[in-house]
């Protein structure tokens, strides 16, 4: 192991792949505040039930259905430059948020918290697949992951001291999380220079065909997130009556281990390729998706919950996947529509099953996001060893592209 050092020298962490990683610590210091605070505040301030939460989240990922509209500014925008905007924007969204108790007041620095959010993901997602190698690239997002969980750590340490030893209001917690990310966004804007893609970028909406099954596996994952998102929290709170303290102590752990874990993940679908990846994300989360809908001690749920947040870490095969199989040019626009198709069932899912499943029968929730993840399996399938242009999928795959002369 190289001493600590050799990773201060600017040559060794002033790179594109620096950049990246330092930009995936700055998100979740405001975005992590806002979520493991987010279920205690609604229902201490807002009296919020199922049916609230429900449309709270719908509205929050309105922005991410609308993401592909990051092209438009990318006309006049450099990526990067645009994607720092968005990071400001999710800041000042989070750091406002505590000051605004009211149901509409919380939809509406939710949505500017979202814009921000989503916005700096597709970039962050586009960035990553072409300024590192496809080699590479599962073991970097790997290591974004990892500086994402630390800081993470450290959001949720400081909100875990402050709620459990000095109770301070959380309009000044918010505040202190949107800022720091915003004091992050400032760094790297001064400490390093502005990246050049190795091809210019299509800036219009792409839908490709051979991309199907990269935009099926896409859509179920939205379906997916949205029922650990909005509800399984959630669920934490209202049938287990967990506290601020132990709700950001579940995030804590969760994170602790995504810390240590997550480039190991990248290292194995490096090496096993995406199709065994996604094999056992989808086995897993069938598994944990039955066990919320029939768990009845507040422990059990804890596991479930942080055996499904490590399930996240393997979302790093469906972008490896799509980098191997697609054109080098289509990467900034595919990851707009990709994060658009991620968000449609993610519109839809909170509103319409949070009121039409009573708060009794939350179990309901969770069979069917088990059902989601036996047709995220079935689609798993269909991913082939050996992934490239021209070996999109196993079945229902379009004629071979042709190949260069040697």
């Amino acid at each position: 192991m190289k001493p600590l050092g050799h990773y201060l020298k600017p040559e060794v962490w002033r790179t594109p792949e620096g950049c990246l990683i330092i930009l995936s610590a700055a998100m979740p210091l405001a975005f992590a505040t806002w979520m493991s605070l987010l279920n205690n505040f609604v229902v201490e301030k807002a009296d919020f039930g199922l049916a609230e939460i429900g449309i709270l989240q719908s509205v929050r990922e309105i922005p991410g259905l609308l993401v592909v509209s990051a092209l438009l500014f990318l006309l006049f925008i450099k990526e990067r430059t645009f994607g720092l905007m968005a990071l400001i924007l999710l800041g000042v969204g989070v750091a406002v948020t505590g000051f605004y108790s009211s149901a509409f007041g919380l939809y509406v620095t939710t949505v500017i918290m979202s814009f921000g959010f989503h916005y700096y993901e597709t970039v962050q997602m586009s960035l990553t697949l072409q300024w590192v190698d496809k080699e590479r690239a599962p073991l970097s997002m790997g290591r974004q992951l990892s500086a994402r969980s630390i800081a993470s750590i450290i959001a949720y340490g400081m909100i875990w001291v402050i709620f459990t030893f000095f109770g301070l209001d959380y309009k000044w917690v918010y505040l202190a999380g949107g800022t720091m990310t915003i004091l992050m966004v400032l760094f790297v804007v001064f400490a390093f220079p502005s990246y050049t893609p190795k091809e210019v970028q299509h800036k219009k909406m792409i839908l490709r065909k051979r991309y199907w099954l990269f935009y099926a596996l896409t859509f179920m994952g939205g379906a997916r997130r949205q029922i650990f998102v909005a509800f399984a929290s959630f669920m934490m709170v209202v049938k287990f009556d967990f506290s601020v303290a132990e709700i950001t102590m579940l995030y804590l752990v969760n994170q602790a281990i995504n810390f240590w874990l997550a480039p190991k993940i990248g290292k194995f679908i490096s090496r096993w390729g995406e199709r065994r990846a996604l094999i056992c994300e989808y086995v897993g989360l069938i598994l944990v998706f039955s066990g919320y809908a029939l768990v009845g001690e507040a422990w059990v749920a804890a596991v479930l919950y942080i055996l499904d947040h490590l399930f996240f870490s393997f979302a790093i095969a469906q972008k490896s996947y799509l980098q191997k199989i697609a054109d080098y040019k289509d990467i900034a626009a595919t990851s707009g529509v990709s994060f658009s198709i991620n968000h449609i069932p993610a519109v839809f899912i909170p509103v319409l099953f949070g009121h039409a499943f009573p708060d009794e029968a939350m179990w309901m929730v969770f069979a069917a996001g088990a059902g989601m993840a036996v047709i995220s399996l079935i689609l798993a399938f269909n991913v082939p060893r050996d992934p490239r242009p021209g070996n999109e999928v196993v079945i229902g795959g379009t004629k071979p592209l042709p190949q260069p002369a040697e």
